[in-house]
């Protein structure tokens, strides 16, 4: 491959890096680049299924950042391998590809109706606790499978606080730097989907939500 991905500013292009090095710490460590109309969507799974079979729920993470308008892509590549180029407003793409099962079904791009708002400082405490709650339940010289059913268990539950939504959702947006003040996260629903909105980024996720996420929003505590 080993190309390359110009943006308009060279802000823009280290807020992708930025993104791209935190996603490289988390799930697979793969991000999706899709690209067209002058917009590029860039996103991660932090946390998904490794197989059809599990029923680990895929939570999603995404940034909307400005592009060469004459850029139209769509492909998954390694978080890490995603590198500064020698011009400030470009980032270089890695030699080869990677396929991540997550990136196969992409979240409807219209269509959305919202669903009330979660306080970021809520979003932010219960990562919190989750984070806690993995270190605490991991086996000491756990190998890679006990600690991924450790994680999947916590960041997939449903949080009642949240009002159902997986714990997982407050863990994305925590983890790739989505929360940032006393904002507070617009949620949306698509069918299955629902979508958790901030300044910074959005986090997804499919699957059956419990409502009542107004009275998150006025309350911003369980």
């Amino acid at each position: 491959m080993s190309q390359r991905l110009i943006f308009p500013d060279a802000p823009t292009a280290a807020d992708v890096l930025t993104f791209s090095a935190r996603a490289a710490r988390l799930g697979d460590g793969a991000v999706r680049l899709k690209a067209t109309g002058g917009t590029l969507l860039a996103s991660a799974a932090p946390l998904a299924p490794r197989t059809l079979l599990e029923s680990t729920p895929t939570v999603l993470g995404m940034r909307a950042v400005r592009v060469d308008p004459e850029l139209v892509c769509d492909l998954v590549v390694p978080a890490e391998g995603l590198t500064a180029s020698d011009d400030p407003a470009a980032l270089q793409l890695p030699d080869a590809a990677v396929t991540a099962t997550w990136a196969g079904v992409s979240p409807p791009r219209a269509g959305w109706t919202d669903d009330g708002a979660i306080a970021a400082a809520l979003l932010a405490e219960r990562a919190q606790r989750g984070i806690a709650a993995v270190a605490e339940a991991v086996p000491k010289d756990a190998g890679d499978d006990a600690v991924h059913a450790v994680r999947a268990a916590i960041w997939g539950a449903a949080d009642e606080p949240l009002a159902g939504l997986p714990l997982g959702v407050a863990f994305a947006a925590f983890a790739l730097g989505f929360i940032a003040g006393e904002e507070q996260a617009v949620v949306r629903r698509n069918g299955p989907w629902t979508r958790v909105s901030l300044a910074r980024g959005h986090v997804l996720t499919r699957g059956t939500v419990r409502s009542g996420l107004t009275a998150v929003r006025a309350t911003g505590a369980s």
